[in-house]
């Protein structure tokens, strides 16, 4: 097993690991994401939208774990918000998700990151288990707020 950046080769098996997160959680029936957007904004923009670090097995990909920055704090220092943490099935319980957490660890001690910031439903029980056994702690001081805007191609 092998846990390093994504490259843009990995792009359509990312993707696929994507719709499989969306199918988990249930949000399928919304999911717009693409191989070419993928690419475009993981890859070929600069700077990139997201950075993503993935678990490779015999040549395929059996996890991810996107993020990106925030550079800016109340502390003057950058943090990482964790978007994305998946584990196909037939890998689950095996430590691939540790060791995705922990490379975005080291991640963010070599960026100068304060924090790792993350939500998760409240249904995935296995999910907050996982962040807990790690060292994870609630954050109950804030609540979580969408304002979803319509854009030209959501119509008003």
């Amino acid at each position: 097993m092998e846990i390093r950046k994504a490259v843009v080769g990995d792009a359509d098996a990312l993707w696929e690991l994507m719709r499989e997160l969306a199918v988990f959680e249930k949000y399928i029936d919304v999911f717009a994401i693409t191989p070419d957007i993928v690419r475009e904004s993981g890859f070929r923009k600069n700077p990139p939208d997201f950075h993503c670090i993935v678990a490779e097995e015999s040549g395929k990909l059996c996890g991810m774990l996107i993020y990106y920055f925030l550079p800016y704090t109340a502390q003057a220092r950058p943090a990482i918000y964790m978007k994305e943490l998946f584990v196909d099935e037939a890998h689950r319980n095996g430590g691939v998700g540790e060791r995705l957490m922990r490379a975005l660890e080291s991640e963010a001690k070599a960026s100068g990151c304060t924090t790792i910031k993350w939500t998760v439903a409240p249904w995935n029980v296995p999910g907050i288990r996982f962040y807990e056994r790690l060292g994870a702690k609630e954050n109950s001081g804030w609540l979580d707020f969408e304002w979803h805007v319509a854009t030209p191609e959501s119509g008003p």
